[in-house]
């Protein structure tokens, strides 16, 4: 028997969890997070290993999902000094680079910044020819200031010649310790957003280098030799030199685990999934088993984007969220007392009313000392309680796309809250071991491989385009550390510009496949 470890670092909580051969749950956990990410995981990681009892020299593949580039985002921390270059003078300088960058980021990041004279029209064809002796006065002057170096051209995710071309002329000058990142390899059509991804790609390298090196440095401490990969937004998996690269990927891999998680652990492929946590609920749709993507552009830390992400919808209410009641009235949340629930809940001795307290008072939950919230009047209770199932049941339905019923999957530890019956849902369940549904998530993912192009489609050769295409997916997904030989296409979209002459055609195919060696 062979076995697979996975970790998802959140927030409160570091979740653990190891699954066998057979994709059976041999163990789970729960460790509070620490402030240095690697002591959490060395812990999570200790207790798994005393819990299951296995020859740890039985794990073959080690899975972690976290919010590190996240928050380093949202706080502005720890952040590279990144040099910005555009290429597209002197069509696209109208709207200088990162304009729409909060000012507090900028003053971070965005001190060295350069158009250049270059770029590609939507159907590849050239504006205007690369100015190279630019690119070579702007390495000179870059060198010794930024360690990292983010390149976007126009229309380079049909065309990314000059892309790749500037980082050759820098990367000769500056030297192969600076990060690049190139916007054609980071997001899709639309200047702005795309280089707002790419820029804070380019800002995260070093904090995606100390987690993953926490990572490997927390197996070590713990004897355990196995490949190591890491989570992307997506569902799926990449390997550490992958994630090194497009650390911007990991971006809400949290939230992508609980419905990945939570798809394995139900045995449904199409559903919504409701992860209760102790601070917010996060919902979102599960597709063919893996997670649907936002269709709108993403604002991330205060910035937009439109690199992809998941479409999750985020309701602030959870275990520890606050009930204020004043003259038989009640306000529910946002406020929460988060990872202190165990202090400040009435049923664990404390001062504060939560939802936790009223699950309790309604006979949902048995969970610390239910005399304490004895004192609330039944009717009251219930009309909080009805008014939180309520809440739950209008964010379903905004993620619905049709009248019809769907399966509704909780998980999360606050998923014991609610309500076996939820209007809307074919069906509810509560799988076993759902509290640690994003753990389990990290451990299952595939590996993936994408492709988002506009092409110049001809109606009489449709056909075999689509066809080159999709075997272009599956070669990138095989690159990534996929099995050849089960990788498949999960997602097609083809969307024709009518704004564009000729026949361009936005394309976007996902493969994805187990890896490689597959236990």
């Amino acid at each position: 028997m062979r076995y697979k470890l996975g970790i998802d670092v959140g927030g409160t909580n570091t979740d653990g969890a190891i699954l066998d051969s057979n994709m059976e749950v041999i163990t789970e956990v729960k460790y509070p997070t620490t402030n240095d990410i690697e002591s959490g995981i060395v812990a999570s990681v200790e207790q798994l290993l005393s819990s299951s009892g296995i020859d740890k020299s039985l794990i073959d593949y080690a899975m972690l999902g976290t919010t590190q580039c996240t928050n380093a985002i949202v706080t502005r921390k720890n952040l590279n000094k990144v040099g910005v270059i555009r290429i597209g003078a002197p069509a696209g300088t109208a709207i200088e680079p990162i304009y729409s960058m909060p000012d507090d980021l900028k003053e971070i990041i965005g001190q060295y910044i350069y158009q250049v004279r270059g770029g590609h029209e939507f159907n590849g064809n050239l504006i205007t020819d690369l100015d190279e002796e630019h690119l070579k006065d702007i390495a000179e002057n870059l060198k010794g200031k930024v360690n990292s170096i983010a390149i976007t051209s126009i229309f380079s995710p049909v065309n990314k010649e000059h892309e790749v071309r500037a980082k050759e002329i820098i990367e000769d000058i500056i030297g192969t310790d600076v990060a690049f990142s190139l916007s054609s390899e980071i997001g899709s059509i639309s200047l702005l957003e795309r280089e707002n991804a790419t820029v804070l790609n380019a800002a995260i390298i070093d904090v995606a280098k100390r987690t993953t090196e926490g990572f490997q440095k927390a197996l070590e401490k713990n004897n355990v030799e196995c490949e190591v990969y890491f989570c992307q937004n997506d569902g799926t998996l990449m390997s550490k030199e992958y994630t090194l690269k497009y650390p911007i990927l990991t971006v809400a891999c949290g939230p992508t685990n609980s419905l990945r998680g939570a798809s394995f652990l139900s045995s449904h492929e199409d559903a919504i999934i409701v992860d209760i946590g102790g601070t917010t609920t996060d919902i979102g749709v599960i597709h063919n088993g893996f997670p649907r993507e936002s269709s709108l552009s993403v604002e991330l830390g205060g910035v937009q984007t439109n690199f992809r992400m998941p479409d999750i919808y985020s309701l602030g209410l959870g275990g520890g969220t606050i009930v204020q009641v004043f003259e038989g009235d009640f306000k529910i949340g946002p406020d929460s007392v988060g990872y202190k629930l165990t202090e400040e809940a009435k049923v664990f001795g404390g001062d504060t009313l939560t939802v936790t307290d009223i699950a309790v008072a309604k006979g949902k939950l048995e969970l610390g000392d239910s005399e304490k919230v004895q004192y609330l009047e039944k009717e009251l209770v219930d009309r909080i309680y009805n008014r939180i199932m309520e809440m739950i049941e209008e964010a379903i339905e905004r993620m619905k796309t049709s009248e019809q019923e769907v399966p509704v999957i909780l998980v999360g530890g606050g998923s014991a809250l609610i309500s076996k019956k939820i209007e809307g849902a074919s069906e509810v369940i509560n799988p076993q071991n759902s509290g640690v549904a994003n753990a389990i998530g990290s451990a299952i993912s595939d590996i993936s491989g994408e492709i988002e192009k506009i092409y110049n489609v001809d109606p009489a050769k449709r056909t075999e385009i689509i066809a080159e295409i999709k075997e272009f997916a599956i070669k990138e997904a095989v690159r990534a550390g996929a099995d050849e030989r089960k990788t498949e296409i999960i997602s097609f979209e083809d969307v024709p510009l009518a704004y564009l002459p000729g026949n361009a055609t936005r394309i976007k195919v996902k493969a994805a496949g187990p890896l490689k060696e597959e236990m």
